[in-house]
């Protein structure tokens, strides 16, 4: 059976291979994008983006997503949607629905659809001591990038970039969970936070030997920036795992520390590690 995009009153997806993976992301202007440095496209982008994220923190591949949008009247929808079209394309996930309605604040709520074949998707509940702890790139980027914008930095800065427009680690959640990886998330909301809630996930404490802070950033951002959607990984066979990112032309995952039993135990080089970063506020 064909599939069925926009057009009718829902798409029609053909059947799912393996496991169904589903995550619903919301962007809003003013909280998610500071509108007075960055473009409205910038928005659509970053919210496609996000929940794309999600799947690829899941280790699953994308199959398509939906869209809705709230704005008050005068708002440019083709750049908002341009922006949303662009990370549809680099991300090879199809807008295939949604909706529009007027409303006080520019959101975008985005729902994607992904799919796990072969393994099932990979939680942040798997962790066990003894596990490697790997992150897939250096962290502070978007951190950074925001602060060099507000400074001056044109939107062309490679930092300033990796702010406003997001890339996703879809091949790298893919390739863990071949090389059976244990545990993973994205980093979203600053290793200081994420990391906190794969240990509570999982039930287990960790020791952090080092952070890999991003050329430009500060340790500060590297810790509790967020929005740097690398990927935070726990696997027993390291080796393996770096072998199957090198066969699929990927930069190796970077050690940052290792899983242990106590879970009162959550410290980087023997100091306590705090938990902070960015938090949502309703």
């Amino acid at each position: 059976m064909g599939e069925r995009h926009i057009g009718d009153d829902a798409a029609v997806l053909a059947p799912f291979v393996g496991q169904a993976v589903i995550s619903t992301d919301v962007a809003v202007l003013g909280v998610h994008l500071d509108s007075e440095y960055f473009p409205l496209e910038d928005l659509g982008f970053k919210a496609v983006a996000a929940a794309v994220s999600d799947l690829a923190a899941m280790g699953a591949r994308p199959r398509g997503c939906v869209v809705a949008v709230t704005a008050p009247e005068g708002t440019d929808l083709e750049e908002l949607h341009r922006g949303m079209a662009d990370a549809s394309i680099v991300t090879n996930c199809p807008i295939v629905g949604g909706d529009l309605a007027q409303g006080r604040d520019v959101t975008v709520a985005v729902t994607v659809f992904g799919e796990c074949p072969g393994r099932g998707a990979l939680y942040r509940s798997g962790a066990q001591p003894g596990d490697e702890l790997l992150v897939t790139g250096a962290l502070g980027r978007s951190a950074a990038g925001l602060r060099r914008r507000r400074a001056g930095a044109s939107l062309s800065d490679e930092l300033v970039v990796a702010h406003r427009r997001p890339w996703p680690r879809l091949v790298e959640g893919m390739a863990a969970r071949g090389a059976g990886a244990h545990a993973m998330m994205d980093l979203s909301d600053g290793l200081g936070l994420d990391l906190h809630r794969f240990a509570d996930a999982s039930g287990v404490g960790f020791v952090l030997s080092d952070v890999p802070v991003a050329d430009g950033a500060t340790m500060d951002e590297a810790i509790s920036g967020g929005e740097d959607y690398e990927l935070l990984i726990a696997a027993d066979d390291a080796a393996r795992l770096r072998l199957v990112f090198q066969d699929r032309g990927l930069r190796a995952p970077l050690k940052i520390g290792v899983v242990v039993k106590d879970v009162t135990q959550r410290t980087l080089r023997g100091e306590e590690f705090e938990r902070r970063g960015w938090q949502h506020q309703l």
